[in-house]
Parts: structure tokens; sequence; C-alpha cells
């Protein structure tokens, strides 16, 4: 684990049977895209995905959450300051980016 990266992604074989759950980072980048279509994110933008940390063992990330006295259920990162992002911001929804870069 990194001090400087917040979380982890899981790439392997369960991903499909949990709904790509384990596609976390791609999925914190861009909540509104579903969840079939992370996969496809990661193809799209591997410059971003591919050097960070990751999990490939399912099983030893379960065991290290079972065991690791570190994490919990309550391990949250609270920020004292959350950007400039309000309500009123007009940003363009994720699953348009993706669309326009596939064209």
């Amino acid at each position: 684990m990194d001090e400087g990266q917040e979380t982890y992604s899981y790439y392997g074989r369960l991903n499909g049977v949990n709904m790509n759950v384990g596609y976390h980072n791609e999925h914190h980048d861009m909540p509104s895209i579903p969840w079939n279509h992370l996969p496809r994110l990661k193809a799209l933008a591997p410059e971003f995905y591919e050097p960070l940390l990751h999990h490939r063992s399912y099983t030893k990330l379960f065991f290290q959450f079972l065991f690791d006295q570190e994490i919990s259920l309550f391990s949250r990162i609270t920020r004292r300051s959350r950007g400039r992002a309000t309500l009123q911001d007009n940003s363009t929804p994720d699953k348009q980016l993706v669309e326009g870069a596939s064209a």
C-alpha cells in the first residue's frame, strides 16, 4: 500500500461475477459510467490506470482486510478542502466523454 494513493482497483477474474466492482479507481474518476463499461474506460486510458497500484488476487485482498489492523470499515480519508466544485458546476457527463473518445 502507498500513502500517495488513496484507493486501489482489483483486476482479476472475479470482476465479472462482482459486476466490475474491482474497477474502483475508474469508478471514482467517472462515477456515472455504468459498471459494464468500466473495463472499456480502463482500456481507453491505460496511461492513467496502468501505473497505479492495484490488486490481482481477491483472496489475498480479502484476507488482508480481515487481518490487517490498519484497515477496517471505518478507514476513510477526510479532506478539509474539497476544492471548488459546486452543485452549479456545468460538466459533461462521463458517459458522453467515453462515447466521444471511441467515435
